[in-house]
C-alpha cells in the first residue's frame, strides 16, 4: 500500500506562519524582519518563537546588523530550507492531484460503488 500524500507533510514547515515566513523569504534574497510581520501579521514576539523553531531546524538563518542607526534582523532560506519547502509543495500538489482525481470533472463522485473507509461518529 503507498502512502497517503500527508505523510509527506513536514510538521515543522506545514504550520501556516512558518509555511508562509518560508514563503516570503523565498520570494526574495532576504526578508528584513519588520516586513515579515507586517506581510504575515504578526506580532514580534511571535514571529520570533516562529523563526526559532526555523533556524534550529536550520531551514533559515538570522543575521542582526545595523542599517544605518537603525538595528535590522534579515532573514535567509538555507539550502536545507529552499528543499524543505520545495518538498512541501511537491506534497501539497501530491495530495491535491489525489483528492482531485477523486471526482468526475461535472463535479459528481466517480463511479464506484464502494464508499471508502467512513469516519465514525465523535460520542456525545
Amino acid at each position: 500500500m503507498t502512502e497517503h500524500p500527508t505523510s509527506g507533510l513536514d510538521d515543522v514547515v506545514h504550520q501556516r506562519v512558518r509555511l508562509g515566513i518560508l514563503a516570503v523569504a523565498k520570494e526574495a534574497r532576504k526578508v528584513e524582519f519588520t516586513f515579515l510581520r507586517t506581510t504575515l501579521g504578526l506580532t514580534a514576539g511571535n514571529l520570533s518563537q516562529h523563526l526559532g523553531v526555523l533556524e534550529k531546524a536550520g531551514l533559515v538563518t538570522i543575521d542582526k546588523g545595523y542599517e544605518g542607526k537603525r538595528a535590522r534582523t534579515w532573514i535567509q532560506l538555507t539550502k536545507a530550507g529552499k528543499k524543505a519547502l520545495h518538498d512541501e509543495i511537491a506534497a501539497l500538489r501530491s495530495l491535491i492531484h489525489r483528492l482531485e482525481g477523486a471526482e468526475e470533472p461535472d463535479g459528481g463522485a466517480t463511479g464506484t460503488t464502494d464508499p471508502g473507509p467512513v469516519a465514525a461518529p465523535a460520542p456525545h
